[in-house]
């Protein structure tokens, strides 16, 4: 491996596509958070955001950060992140598949793509917008007296500029860099915060054993390395994991020869939705906490809002009940959403290949449907055990929710997946040029192969 990585710095056009994408990454993209917006007391938003209390301010940040790539513990202009980006293609993902209009650019190639990441484009500032009001809206205790309005559109459209210019670093790292743009950024911001996790359980280490409160122990350190290379070797699996379906070629006779009968496999992918079911989730499950923190604000004597709000805290048995059973949900919907077994069977038929045992087309249709809905369960099963993790060993071993996120959740898969993504286009790069890969046993498959 250590060869490989040194064969990388001998080829100038990769060496030139991997400088140019950390320079963008580690440079522009980290100066834009150290900007603050004006209008606001940075220092209150922060002490409130680090106070400890999981279902206040500092959870929702946090949850909001993980999915972004973000920073609004410091009111940055870059506070957002690529969230409205992400939420614009999204939305225009599911509109194509019921609009006519768009599903035909879609079948266009190369020209519709450029329509539709124009479209991206104009309905991410009206996202950005909306968030941005949002997250105004969260922090406007924590304005200037005085200054609310004023800080309320300086947030909004320094949030706003904020996204549009990161929208353009990812483009530019698309197109001159190495490996997804948007995905990377997404991937800094989380990795980013990982230092700050390091630095807090080296600060809190002690060589008492007993699970203390605010304190890391040797057993408790040693459960934690050991239980971070469990769920991140249990992702990769998860991530890399495929059903292969044996599909046959028919065979074909042209003149005196005989074509075709080759044997081969499609691959269905274990955890088809990927990120995407627990990116759903946890969008939707930050909303109880926000209600439920209102409310309780507006009563705080009445014992009605006090269950309430004790029910749907992040590390209560009802809010993580409620988050498994909305993994579940979105990871159907987006396996519904993205998996066409109709389509799939007729291209098999029109090529000339079969399922062996299957007659082409409904037959085919629905048995890979059954076969994609059962595989579908493990892959949600394993989503919602990552997404509960961080919670429960936060409850039970008094470990800090900044130490935690790292053990589980969207941002462990987003790293993982990008890392494997990245690795793979690495990898194509030194194979095309004759040189060997990471692996001397085979090529690393990544996150979409």
């Amino acid at each position: 491996m250590l060869g490989a990585v040194v064969n990388i710095f001998k080829i100038p056009d990769l060496r030139k596509k991997l400088l140019f994408t950390f320079a963008l990454l580690f440079v522009v993209y980290r100066i834009g958070f150290h900007i603050p917006i004006p209008g606001f007391n940075e220092e209150a938003v922060y002490a409130s955001a680090n106070q400890g209390d999981t279902g206040g301010l500092g959870r929702i940040l946090d949850q909001l950060q993980m999915l972004s790539g973000g920073s609004l513990r410091k009111t940055s202009l870059f506070g957002l992140g690529i969230m409205p980006y992400i939420t614009a293609s999204i939305i225009l993902m599911l509109l194509g598949e019921v609009i006519p209009s768009l599903q035909k650019l879609k079948e266009e190639g190369a020209t519709g793509y450029k329509k539709i990441q124009e479209y991206t484009r104009y309905l991410t500032v009206g996202v950005c917008v909306i968030q941005a009001l949002a997250i105004m809206k969260l922090l406007g205790n924590y304005a200037y007296p005085g200054m609310q309005t004023q800080a309320l559109i300086f947030g909004i459209v320094g949030m706003t500029a904020g996204t549009v210019f990161l929208m353009w670093v990812g483009e530019q790292i698309d197109e001159y860099g190495i490996g997804n743009g948007i995905s990377l950024l997404i991937m800094a911001g989380i990795v980013a915060r990982m230092p700050i996790a390091i630095r807090e359980v080296a600060s809190q280490a002690t060589l008492s054993i007993g699970n203390t409160e605010k304190s890391y122990g040797p057993e408790k350190i040693l459960f934690l390395v050991g239980a971070f290379v469990f769920v991140v070797a249990g992702a990769i699996l998860i991530t890399q994991a495929q059903r292969r379906i044996p599909v046959q070629q028919a065979k074909q006779m042209r003149g005196r020869r005989m074509y075709g009968g080759q044997r081969h496999y499609l691959p269905l992918r274990v955890n088809h939705g990927g990120v995407m079911p627990i990116i759903f989730a946890s969008s939707l499950m930050m909303f109880p906490p926000i209600l439920t923190r209102s409310l309780k604000n507006i009563w705080p004597t009445s014992p009605i809002v006090i269950n309430i709000d004790e029910a749907f805290s992040p590390t209560s048995f009802t809010y993580n009940l409620l988050y498994v059973i909305m993994i579940f949900l979105f990871a159907y919907f987006w396996t519904t959403v993205q998996f066409q077994p109709k389509e799939m069977a007729k291209r098999l038929r029109d090529t000339g290949s079969f399922i062996p045992g299957l007659r082409p087309g409904h037959r085919t249709a629905e048995y890979l449907e059954t076969v994609m809905t059962r595989i579908t369960y493990y892959g949600a099963a394993f989503l919602a055990f990552i997404a509960v993790v961080p919670s429960v060993v936060a409850l039970y071993l008094n470990v800090s929710w900044n130490v935690t996120q790292f053990l589980g959740g969207t941002g462990l898969l987003i790293v993982v997946s990008v890392s494997l993504d990245l690795v793979q286009r690495i990898e194509a790069n030194l194979i095309m040029r004759n040189y060997e890969g990471f692996s001397e046993s085979g090529r690393i498959k990544g996150a979409y192969a």
